[in-house]
């Protein structure tokens, strides 16, 4: 009965529709804002130990990542004003109604941060915006994860257990690596830390969400968006390679942090093609219906 399902569409047509977010907006929308909340934990943890000068290029990393992330957003939505209408109230059972409470309040609290940063007025304030993005950043930088899962585009609902950490990882490495680019070779120490813990969770979390998929995972292995997650891949490892040994050398940093810049920019193009590649064929909906139906029955629910 599931291999029959692939045919049961109506003339083979999709069963939903496909998301209608566009490139390049919406994948560098996510890509920044998983940026500007890891930058905003790694500023944090960049002052408490010291690092003045990492956690200067951390903060305006976060400032300039949540506000042109937010520009991107609001031109996406077509008016900007739609964008100010989510905010009129707060649903808590609505990822776009929470998430666009978070992304204000790390846009304004990193603004905040960055600013004091750069003009030295207010560093009280400053410091306490700062520090009260290490709370709002985790979530900025893996909120879309939830957004994007909670629809019915298979390939996003279907992952929805390992989108979080993917995105995380993804938000880890490429904080790390502007933190390798930006930051004077004394201080790099912490950044290379958040570039290699980053590429190990991306990729370890990309294996485990296509093997537990299986057939379901399909779409983020063929065509366009199977390129651009194994771009994504091989970008990542190498990133996290040389973030390793990037201690013996600037030009191994420069190539670490431009190697995991580009698989982070990789991996949120290819989910948003595998999303559209998994909406357009009826398969990727039918059959894990039929296939959660016939589990039931044989459960007896």
């Amino acid at each position: 009965m599931v291999q029959e399902a692939e045919f049961r569409s109506y003339y083979g047509r999709p069963v939903i529709k496909p998301p209608i977010w566009h490139e390049p907006h919406m994948p560098t929308y996510l890509y920044l804002g998983g940026l500007s909340g890891a930058s905003s934990v790694m500023a944090v943890m960049a002052g408490f130990t010291g690092h003045h000068r990492l956690a200067r290029t951390a903060r305006l990393a976060a400032a300039l990542g949540a506000i042109t992330g937010s520009g991107l957003l609001a031109a996406e939505l077509g008016r900007p004003e739609r964008f100010l209408n989510m905010l009129r109230v707060f649903k808590p059972t609505s990822p776009m109604s929470v998430g666009s409470w978070i992304l204000a309040a790390q846009g304004g609290l990193s603004a905040v941060a960055a600013s004091s940063e750069l003009t030295g007025v207010l560093p009280l304030v400053g410091d306490a915006a700062a520090l009260a993005t290490g709370v709002t950043g985790p979530l900025t930088a893996t909120y879309t994860a939830v957004l994007v899962a909670d629809t019915a585009v298979p390939a996003w609902h279907e992952a929805y257990r390992e989108l979080p950490f993917l995105f995380a990882g993804s938000a880890l490495a490429g904080a790390g690596a502007l933190g390798m680019l930006a930051a004077p070779r004394a201080e790099q120490r912490p950044a290379r830390a958040v570039a290699m813990l980053g590429a190990v969770m991306e990729t370890a979390a990309a294996a485990v969400m296509e093997r537990r998929l299986g057939p379901a995972g399909e779409p983020y292995r063929l065509g366009r968006a199977g390129r651009l997650m194994r771009s994504a891949r091989a970008l990542t490892v190498c990133g996290g390679l040389f973030a390793a040994a990037a201690g013996r050398g600037r030009t191994l940093s420069v190539l670490s942090g431009l190697a995991l810049t580009a698989g982070a920019l990789c991996t949120r193009f290819g989910i948003l093609e595998a999303g559209r590649a998994s909406a357009a064929d009826p398969k990727y909906t039918v059959v894990p219906q039929r296939r959660r139906l016939d589990d039931g029955a044989a459960d007896g629910r």
